[in-house]
């Protein structure tokens, strides 16, 4: 295995990650749901994880913004954050090894943490 050092990685890591989201339990958010336009959202989430993971100002938006209208609809859980990072810790793990990774790993780990919790609050008001 080897570390993640490009964004051809990326582009590798994000569509084997989102090829096992949209069969898992919280599929149904992406494709019922939100509805996804997939040519637009990969290229987006390949921007977000250059921009976390190697420092590059590629991504502009607001992750959390475009999570609240899906929550209204339907509630976001903590559950369901955590088969998303299920997902993403075990596509990192078959595909990467090393400090960029384990970066993925942590970053990955923060932001369904706080979305599961912001969605919480959100549901809660």
């Amino acid at each position: 295995m080897k570390e993640i050092e490009s964004k051809e990685d990326i582009r590798f890591l994000v569509d084997t990650f989102y090829s096992k989201v949209v069969k898992s339990e919280i599929g149904f958010f992406f494709d019922d749901i939100a509805k996804i336009n997939w040519a637009k959202h990969l290229p987006n989430m390949y921007d977000f994880w250059s921009t976390l993971l190697f420092g590059e100002v590629a991504y502009k938006g607001n992750p959390m913004a475009v999570h609240f209208p899906i929550n209204e609809i339907v509630a976001m859980e903590k559950h369901h954050f955590d088969i998303w990072i299920k997902l993403w810790t075990t596509t990192v793990n078959e595909n990467f090894e090393g400090e960029i990774a384990n970066l993925a790993i942590y970053k990955a780990n923060n932001i369904a943490q706080l979305m599961a919790y912001k969605m919480e609050m959100a549901r809660r008001m």
